[in-house]
């Protein structure tokens, strides 16, 4: 098995058409590692990190690009981030076993939102419905309705390994419909299997072997979590002095954790004291658990 984190774009070059192949592996290890998930939660997740991956190199931004759950269900929490850089980190949280079923049995009444955040300008969101049977179907519709393309989506997770494959119509003045039909119809033959094992290349032309072509070259995709101890050390200065210190008086110290790399972060007395003083550098104790 070959080992790679990096997603392909490709172009079709008779046809109106786009497509993307994302595959994570050290990437989506690297998430199984800190948070033990049941494989019916990792797979949901693995399967948003495929999707966000395949999304943030669709969609034009600098900044953040962020999937988020919010409803009621056994699934009850799933955030996924990606920068314009292609660097992932996600979460889940779940409050029962997770039935088989579709999304709404799942994750329950609720939907999801993507909001990406463009530096130095406004923040955009849209709303995933959480209807249909599964994640690739909720954002099909999504990419429908919001981006006016038509797109379909295949995902896939086990314990090694997630993959994505998006294709896209572009707009044209010409319909050629059963083009795109007929390109659809050779990626839904796609098997779990051959997504998560075989290289883009292989993959893509043992489905479209009669079609031209183009491949891009492939882009690097790697789990990176943004906490630091400067964006907290930030967040507790905006409480000001005087709440600091009564938690610290309360507690001895505080403590913080990070919900997406398990890093731990500690602030005592002096560490608080030093966020308050001018051109002393917050550096202080932390450590990973």
């Amino acid at each position: 098995m070959h080992s790679q984190d990096q997603l392909t774009r490709f172009l079709f070059e008779a046809h109106n058409v786009r497509g993307e192949f994302v595959q994570l592996d050290a990437s989506w290890k690297a998430v199984l590692e800190r948070h033990p998930y049941p494989a019916a939660v990792s797979q949901q997740l693995g399967q948003a990190m495929a999707a966000v991956a395949l999304l943030s190199a669709t969609i034009k931004y600098e900044g953040s690009l962020i999937l988020q759950s919010q409803s009621d269900g056994p699934l009850n929490t799933l955030v996924v981030q990606s920068t314009n850089q292609l660097t992932l980190r996600g979460l889940a949280r779940w409050t029962t076993d997770l039935p088989k079923g579709n999304l709404s049995a799942i994750y329950g009444s609720g939907h999801m939102t993507l909001t990406v955040t463009n530096q130095g300008s406004a923040r955009f969101q849209g709303i995933v419905e959480l209807a249909g049977d599964n994640l690739a179907n909720a954002l099909e519709n999504y990419l429908c309705t919001s981006e006016q393309l038509a797109s379909r989506l295949w995902l896939v997770a086990d314990e090694g390994r997630a993959a994505g494959l998006l294709l896209q119509k572009l707009p044209t003045e010409q319909e050629h419909e059963e083009d795109w039909e007929r390109v659809c119809l050779l990626a839904d033959t796609v098997t779990q299997d051959e997504m998560l094992n075989l290289p883009a290349q292989t993959l893509l032309h043992r489905l479209f072997h009669e079609e031209d072509i183009r491949l891009f070259d492939p882009m690097p995709v790697a789990f990176r979590c943004s906490c630091s101890r400067e964006r907290i050390s930030n967040t507790l200065r905006s409480l000001g002095r005087e709440e600091l210190f009564s938690i610290i008086e309360e507690q001895g110290a505080i403590e913080v954790d990070c919900d997406f790399c398990n890093k731990h972060y500690h602030f005592d007395a002096i560490d608080a004291e030093q966020l308050f003083i001018d051109g002393i550098p917050v550096d202080g104790s932390d450590k990973t658990q």
